[in-house]
């Protein structure tokens, strides 16, 4: 009887024993899982910052790249306009350089011609001769005035004819032509000349020009109004022919009023008024060919003014030395 209870005791004992290891075995068997899973996300969330990290910094290098490009690009820009602002002050200098070695050879060429006038016009003219060459001026000086009285009425009919045209800018360039010449017309009504003290009527002439088939003589004061002449023609022409491009009216320099008139700049004195008139439309018609095509074939603009080439102005004169 007691061992029967006894070994009831160690049945129960063993089965008490057996189910606890299984309860123990199975929450054994639980966590082991639950474990791997949260490794498995451990490491999951590892290289996922990994790759995070890994993207911030291929992002970050190709930024600095970009970057790197961007500045080596605009170190280029920079050089290539640092090197364009060299070669323009180079070409600036070299101009310039020129434009100063040229201006040192015209002053050269001026100073010899100078001298050579002075020397030539040493010779004094003689007594008689003076004296025809002022009754000569004398006369002149009044065929002029009365020419200038004349021209008043056709520059008021031309005004008028503009204005029916509506060429405005061709009216204003007119206007500003005529009261140049209408300033000239004092000028000489009230100058008192001293022909006993002007070099001109004692000087011997120097040069010789072809005019119309003729040769004609005169000296250097004589050469220079015939210059003027041309030059004076050249702006008058230029602003006559922007006038008519203004105005879009045809090319047409022979109807202008001014080189019909081409009295502007003349004094009355040294030269023929004919003469005058011929050299200063020579000039009229190039400088309005300019004026009308906006362009400088035969002249320039320097200064507030404009003037002929000195070569085109050679050759329209073409002035050859005496001795």
């Amino acid at each position: 009887m007691k061992i029967n209870i006894l070994d009831r005791m160690v049945m129960a004992l063993v089965i008490t024993t057996l189910s606890l290891a299984g309860i123990s075995i199975a929450a054994d068997g639980q966590r082991e899982p639950q474990e791997e899973q949260k490794r498995d996300q451990q490491e999951k969330q590892q290289l996922q910052k990994q790759e995070q990290k890994q993207e911030r910094v291929q992002k970050k290098s190709e930024q600095d790249q970009k970057q790197q490009q961007q500045r080596v690009q605009q170190q280029q820009q920079q050089d290539q306009k640092q090197q364009q602002k060299q070669q323009q002050q180079e070409r600036v200098q070299r101009q310039s350089e020129q434009d100063q070695k040229q201006q040192q050879q015209r002053v050269q060429q001026q100073q010899q011609q100078d001298q050579g006038q002075q020397q030539k016009q040493q010779q004094r003219l003689s007594q008689q001769q003076q004296q025809k060459l002022i009754s000569q001026q004398q006369q002149r000086v009044v065929q002029y005035r009365q020419h200038l009285e004349q021209q008043q009425a056709l520059a008021q009919q031309n005004a008028v004819l503009l204005q029916q045209q509506k060429r405005i800018a061709q009216y204003r360039f007119q206007e500003q032509y005529l009261d140049r010449v209408r300033q000239q017309q004092i000028h000489l009504r009230d100058d008192r000349f001293d022909y006993a003290r002007d070099p001109y009527f004692y000087t011997a002439p120097i040069y010789r020009y072809n005019r119309g088939g003729s040769y004609y003589e005169t000296n250097e004061y004589g050469a220079k109004t015939l210059r003027q002449a041309v030059n004076y023609g050249y702006e008058a022409g230029f602003r006559a022919g922007k006038a008519d491009r203004d105005d879009r009216w045809g090319s047409n320099y022979k109807d202008s009023y001014a080189y019909r008139d081409a009295n502007y700049g003349y004094s009355g004195y040294y030269v023929d008024r004919s003469d005058y008139n011929y050299y200063f439309r020579q000039g009229f018609r190039r400088g309005y060919e300019d004026g009308y095509n906006s362009r400088y074939q035969y002249g320039r603009f320097a200064n507030g003014n404009y003037s002929i080439l000195d070569t085109i102005l050679s050759q329209i004169l073409n002035f050859q030395a005496l001795r």
